[in-house]
């Protein structure tokens, strides 16, 4: 594994979220619309070989780490096998994975067993009735039974849930509580217009700042120095008493695009060196063209690392409101 490769910020990167599929067995209201949604066709999806020689060449930037996202990633077929050959060919990457835990009956021992350590699961209420408003599914005992399973396995678990005004906001106590009593971190990640023609309502928008002053009434919180060995972007707290702890993630009050360190590639095969930028490199014709190689996916990939943007300054050139990307989250990987 090469050393990492900077950006001409000066940034290292170091992570590589891919996504392993658009498609989701969700219907989540902020990220779901009905107007113009399609999927993407079988051929136009990277097959897992090709998402093999996308890590090799990321590896030879210096990546370390990888997580899996979609969609939904375990509605792909073979998904298991795909970790399995990630782990095999690249056996000192660090393989993580981001699912909304419906799909998980019998798959966190297994996943312990081919060494994977860290999950994060998606989970936006605490409330059956309201997990069916918000998702279109009715399976929060699913992802509540998950939860224990991963936790039993031995992964470290991340439970994601997305912070809305009017509508998760009174469930801060029990999610807290949900934290005091398992050893998981517990994220509130700031609601983000994302995708063109997604909903989106501004009454809505929870800051971190906000949840953080709400949260100090109902636990005594003690501020965490950054884990070094995650380096995310949440800034976390331990909660007295409690197992768990507590992240806030704030990509648009309190941005942390200066320590940005990671590169997306979505499930056709497009590089994304930035969340918020719509820019896009196209890697398939390298993975199925004439002359196609690893060493020519890596020269793509650190042609785009060079013009890596400032997230925050496309932000504020962007009308209030307006989605901070036209694609969809689902679409983009997580």
């Amino acid at each position: 594994m090469s050393a990492p490769a900077a950006d001409s910020h000066g940034r290292f990167v170091s992570y590589l979220r891919l996504s392993v599929t658009d498609r989701c067995n969700l219907r989540c209201s902020y990220c779901w619309s009905c107007h113009n949604m399609r999927f993407l066709q079988h051929g136009d999806i990277l097959t897992y070989e090709e998402m093999l020689e996308c890590i090799g060449a990321a590896s030879e930037l210096g990546i370390s780490k990888i997580r899996l996202t979609g969609g939904e990633p375990f509605v792909r077929k073979g998904v298991m096998g795909f970790i399995e050959a990630i782990r095999r060919d690249h056996p000192a990457m660090d393989v993580r994975l981001t699912t909304n835990a419906t799909l998980l009956e019998g798959v966190p021992r297994c996943l312990a067993e081919l060494g994977v350590r860290r999950i994060n699961i998606s989970l936006d209420t605490l409330d059956p009735e309201t997990f069916l408003r918000i998702t279109g599914r009715d399976f929060f005992g699913r992802v509540r039974t998950a939860i224990d399973d991963c936790l039993e396995a031995g992964l470290r678990v991340k439970v994601n849930a997305v912070a809305m005004r009017g509508v998760n906001d009174h469930e801060l106590g029990a999610f807290l509580d949900l934290a005091r009593a398992l050893p998981i971190d517990l994220r509130f990640i700031e609601h983000m217009p994302m995708g063109d023609a997604v909903p989106w309502n501004p009454a809505e928008f929870w800051s971190a700042e906000d949840i953080l002053v709400e949260a100090s009434r109902l636990a005594e919180l003690e501020p965490l120095e950054r884990d070094k060995e995650s380096s995310g972007p949440a800034r976390v707290f331990s909660i007295k008493g409690g197992a768990g702890r507590l992240g806030l993630i704030s990509p648009l009050s309190n941005h942390f695009c200066g320590t940005c360190n990671r590169l997306r590639i979505t499930a056709d095969g497009r590089l994304r060196t930035c969340l918020f930028s719509d820019t896009e490199y196209r890697l398939r014709p390298a993975l199925r063209g004439r002359g196609a190689c690893r060493g020519r996916l890596a020269r793509i990939m650190r042609r785009a690392l060079k013009t890596k943007p400032v997230g925050v300054e496309l932000l504020r050139a962007r009308k209030l409101g307006a989605p901070v990307a036209l694609r969809r989250m689902q679409a983009i990987g997580g």
